[in-house]
């Protein structure tokens, strides 16, 4: 037999199985039809965001520590962290102000061609920003996109002036789930502790893949208000939460992506109470509660840490006490010394450290 008749037959060979697989019959699931009535009524329904599926991470502004990106930089560094609404460094030639009305930019002028959309006008405006060393930066509006969800809020893609390169680069860090992030114009400035400040004038960009944006898309807009509160509290113990600052001193004890839980005082986020493909119920525990200025008690810590380092980092703080029954089946065993857990806006779950796996051999 030739090589080339080898070839032909072995080749034949292997055809016929896949011949089979490919002609044999399908077999698939099919939802059963919806009643047209109820197939209509289920139509523009508003989707509360999926707080589980929105991970949480270890940055507050969402901003680049350094335009080095060779120089080693602490976690509380930033090329941007507030910028103000006057001077404008530059401007179209109609527009003479900008001023903050919730979540969006409004820009004043001596006038615009009717129609203008509200978003454009503020594009190519430039304002005086500031760096977490004190130094200046200006940052530049270079798009305006309203948010589908909310119209009252806009996203801003914004460029900040890189003088060690001298060029203009988005000052945001890109992350996979977000390539190209956008900001949040939000009233006030945070310092390099993570305590946010009103100042008239001032405000922060924040950037999409950051603590302060993320709380604002998971429901907690500082400008908004449920039932006559103000949730600009809520939304700043949000923050301390998201990136696990137990002593409030604007330093992480978590990793990125790391699922998390929370449900708060007023409402506006339930305790999630059925397991799902995001968020699994036998896994996750109570991990502390939270004020604006950092946890008022603990259970465990997020990164798997003990809790001693914890004391140790804020030694004034907290105090290990006996059990703290919070309700709900939320306990902690490490409290603050000067509020007391129970008053707390904001609690939250997350993983624990997975138990070791049991040998049967080993017979425990």
């Amino acid at each position: 037999m030739t090589a080339t008749l080898k070839f032909l037959l072995a080749w034949v060979c292997l055809q016929l199985p896949l011949q089979a697989y490919a002609e044999r019959p399908r077999t698939e699931s099919v939802a059963a039809p919806v009643p047209e009535a109820d197939r209509y009524a289920l139509r523009c329904q508003s989707r509360a965001p999926h707080r589980t599926v929105k991970p949480q991470g270890t940055m507050l502004w969402g901003t680049r520590r350094d335009w080095d990106t060779e120089k080693v930089t602490d976690e509380r560094s930033s090329v941007l962290v507030s910028a103000s609404l006057k001077p404008l460094r530059r401007a179209d030639a109609q527009v003479t102000a900008l001023k903050l009305e919730g979540g969006h930019l409004v820009a004043t002028s001596t006038s615009f061609a009717p129609g203008t959309p509200e978003g454009s006008r503020v594009i190519g405006a430039v304002l005086q920003g500031t760096a977490s060393d004190g130094k200046p930066v200006e940052v530049a509006i270079c798009g305006a996109e309203p948010s589908p969800e909310d119209p009252g809020m806009v996203w801003y893609r914004i460029e900040a002036w890189n003088a060690l390169a001298q060029e203009w680069e988005n000052p945001c860090v890109a992350l996979d789930r977000v390539p190209d992030p956008r900001a949040l114009a939000v009233r006030g400035v945070w310092d390099s502790s993570g305590t946010h400040r009103e100042v008239p004038g001032q405000l922060t960009f924040a950037c999409e893949n950051g603590a302060i944006t993320k709380c604002i898309h998971w429901g907690y807009k500082p400008w908004a208000s449920r039932e006559g509160q103000t949730l600009a509290g809520l939304h700043q113990a949000c923050t301390r939460m998201a990136r696990a600052d137990y002593c409030g001193n604007g330093r992480s004890h978590t990793h990125e992506d790391t699922g998390i839980d929370m449900y708060d005082r007023l409402g506006v986020i339930a305790r999630t109470t059925e397991s799902s493909a995001e968020w699994d119920l036998a896994r996750a525990s109570f991990e502390a509660a939270w004020a604006p200025d950092g946890a008022t008690c603990l259970a465990r810590t997020r990164d798997g840490r003990a809790l001693e380092t914890i004391l140790q980092e804020c030694p004034d703080r907290f105090r290990a006490d006996a059990a703290l029954d919070l309700g709900e089946g939320d306990r902690c065993t490490v409290r603050r010394v000067d509020v007391n857990p129970r008053t707390a806006l904001l609690r939250n779950q997350s993983y624990g450290p997975r138990k070791a796996a049991v040998s049967p051999a080993s017979g425990l």
